[in-house]
């Protein structure tokens, strides 16, 4: 319960978390920046780290001077490609062996399948936007055996418009004074947009499931 509390706290402060960062950190944060990208996108053990409240945080402390935009963009852009190739390559690698794994949950994995069933190949691109899916979809392609050319067209358009869709939207409108005076507020409308998806899809199967 405890990790709970601190994992809704950083998520509804992180404005406050990342000024700390730059403030203590400088330069280093880009390199921050990028290893938690990286490991949301390319651990399959680490599917709760902020993933789009980041990547519009980051644009919104680029937008007042404190990070370079394009410095930003650019490298969490690599950390996204690269994070969903070594995920790939775990699962590949794993096979079925990877279910398992006591301590990664089942629902998970099923929820994963089913949007593979709807959406085929380009769910890689469309995971990109949901997340926890975002985390085991890479994984479960590896297991899968998915064609590692055909993975890596999804993985690379779906990286690059991952992140510069929301980083550039924390840079253009982050610092409108509604947006930024109600920081918590639109993290939270992010986290429940990206969830929609999910939402929907449960929805979905349960009322065909009747």
């Amino acid at each position: 319960m405890e990790f709970v509390k601190q994992l809704l706290d950083l998520f509804l402060h992180l404005d406050e978390y990342l000024a700390t960062i730059i403030a203590d950190y400088g330069a280093w944060t880009y390199g921050i920046l990028f290893a938690v990208i990286f490991v949301e996108t390319g651990l399959v053990i680490m599917p709760f780290l902020p993933g789009d409240s980041l990547l519009f945080a980051a644009g919104t402390f680029a937008a007042l001077g404190s990070l370079n935009v394009f410095y930003v963009a650019a490298l969490l852009m690599v950390a996204a490609v690269l994070g969903d190739t070594v995920n790939y390559s775990i699962g590949h690698y794993l096979g079925e062996r990877a279910y398992n794994i006591k301590w990664i949950k089942k629902e998970y994995f099923d929820k994963t399948h089913a949007f593979f069933e709807k959406h085929g190949g380009k769910a890689i691109f469309l995971a990109r936007f949901v997340p926890i899916v975002r985390t085991f979809a890479p994984f479960v392609a590896g297991i899968g055996k998915m064609s590692y050319g055909y993975f890596i067209t999804y993985n690379f358009v779906g990286g690059i418009t991952w992140v510069a869709l929301f980083t550039f939207l924390g840079y253009f409108f982050g610092n409108i004074p509604f947006v930024r005076n109600n920081f918590e507020l639109v993290i939270i409308a992010i986290i429940l947009i990206s969830i929609l998806p999910m939402v929907y899809e449960w929805w979905k199967s349960r009322r065909e499931a009747k």
